[in-house]
């Protein structure tokens, strides 16, 4: 969690602040940047779905109600007192650039991140686990796809 403190002075009238006290501090849960970064993936062009199995099936769920949050977290965070590092599973668009949605995803979060928590966002590491193709049904068959079990032959 962040916590942020607030000098005395109206940050509107500009110049700066002129007291020197702390009126008080703010904290910001874990879940609270989790929830703006995940709204600002699935804004992204290009994205299909945010998370896999079960916390993709719970995502698209409890993204649509607000006030939502549980254990099934389609986006993971690690919150610090003045920086926040992001990670998520997304699925992509057939014949969208990877590298170029990545970028995307990487402003949208960043941008959302900032300005509504203050907080500096220091990693977004994106985790994409496959590639939607319009017109084929969602089948629960693929979910293994890509898991990485045997060694790796390429860096």
């Amino acid at each position: 969690m962040a916590d942020i403190e607030s000098r005395s002075g109206n940050p509107a009238a500009g110049g700066g602040s002129q007291g020197s006290g702390v009126r008080g501090r703010t904290t910001i849960a874990d879940g609270v940047v989790a929830t703006i970064a995940e709204i600002a993936i699935r804004e992204t062009d290009g994205v299909h779905s945010v998370g896999k199995g079960a916390s993709k099936a719970l995502g698209a769920v409890t993204g649509r109600m607000s006030g939502s949050s549980g254990r099934g977290r389609t986006v993971k965070v690690e919150v610090g007192e003045k920086q926040t590092a992001i990670d998520v599973d997304v699925e992509v668009e057939y014949g969208v650039p990877i590298h170029e949605l990545a970028d995307r995803i990487r402003a949208n979060v960043v941008d959302a991140v900032e300005t509504m928590t203050g907080l500096e966002v220091v990693e977004i590491n994106i985790n994409v686990f496959d590639v939607h193709i319009p017109g084929e049904d969602d089948e629960d068959g693929s979910d293994d796809a890509g898991s990485g079990t045997g060694g790796s032959r390429v860096r």
